[in-house]
């Protein structure tokens, strides 16, 4: 029989292993930002920062609008979508195909997605490349995130949240959009962070979709205009785009430092939006508590 000593030290040793395994992960994630931030704000010069036709300004409004727009439509289908194969979905075919065909767009490549979209987003509908439709590209890959989370974030909640509900009167959709929705808000965010995160750095998807030009006019708020900032119906190169179009066919003599510069910015984006949204997830969840 193994001693309890050997069993104490065989525990320990375990320990040490799994917290050298979460140290080294924390520490790769540090070491791959701070990397990243230091070369290329090392290399940022006033003109990258700009608006203007050399400057990155355009792309960095570009990339929020286009995952603002994806955002939007992974959450009024990919919501959905969970609430009704966590709540209402019983054991059959249609509960099997729904699931299936999510667990098929969870494994699409994003660059089979890209040709999709250019297939049906703009040679079907007969239009050029426009966020709008790299919006929808993106939300393809992002939704069965969405719905994934969703799913398990109702499923995990405890059997009594319903229960108290429905024995107070309320009927099942009362209970899911009064109780159930609020409970279980932050793992949503959680999930809408990742799809986002999935956004923010796509590039494939949006090579074929979105377009790799930007012709921004910030005087111009006529959203019928393809100049328009606010116009969705037009051109829009991201910084992940940009990125790539940089290290692979720019000529120019500072294509890397522009592309350090841009690896920067975006890391910075993403790093701050995860903390912007896990902040206000804190808050509402705090205030829905009764915690004010």
């Amino acid at each position: 029989m193994i001693s309890v000593e050997a069993k104490k030290r065989k525990d320990a040793c375990m320990t040490r292993v799994f917290v050298a395994g979460a140290a080294f992960a924390v520490i790769l994630l540090i070491a791959f930002v701070l990397y990243v931030v230091i070369d290329g704000v090392s290399g940022m010069t006033g003109k990258m920062l700009s608006f203007g036709p050399q400057g990155l300004g355009n792309m960095f409004f570009n990339t929020i609008y286009l995952v603002f727009l994806a955002l939007i439509a992974s959450t009024i289908t990919g919501i959905p979508a969970g609430i009704f194969l966590a709540e209402y979905a019983k054991k059959g075919r249609l509960t099997h195909w729904v699931r299936m065909a999510v667990e098929t767009l969870a494994s699409l490549p994003s660059i089979v997605v890209g040709l999709f979209g250019y297939l049906v987003f703009i040679v079907m509908t007969g239009s050029q490349w426009n966020l709008f439709a790299g919006a929808l590209a993106v939300s393809i890959l992002t939704l069965p995130l969405v719905t994934s989370v969703t799913e398990d974030a109702l499923r995990n909640l405890p059997p009594s949240y319903r229960n108290g509900s429905l024995g107070l009167g309320a009927s099942h959709w009362q209970t899911i959009w009064r109780v159930l929705l609020p409970a279980c808000f932050p793992r949503i965010m959680t999930g809408l962070i990742m799809a986002a995160g999935r956004g923010f750095g796509e590039a494939a998807a949006l090579m074929f979709t979105a377009g790799m030009s930007t012709d921004i006019n910030w005087t111009n708020w006529d959203i019928t205009s393809t100049s328009c900032p606010l116009n969705p119906f037009r051109p829009g190169e991201t910084l992940a785009l940009n990125i790539w179009a940089l290290r692979t066919e720019a000529l120019q003599a500072d294509a890397a430092q522009q592309a350090a510069a841009s690896s920067a910015i975006l890391m910075i984006m993403v790093l701050t939006f995860s903390l912007a949204a896990r902040y206000l997830s804190y808050r509402i969840d705090k205030k829905m508590g009764g915690n004010k």
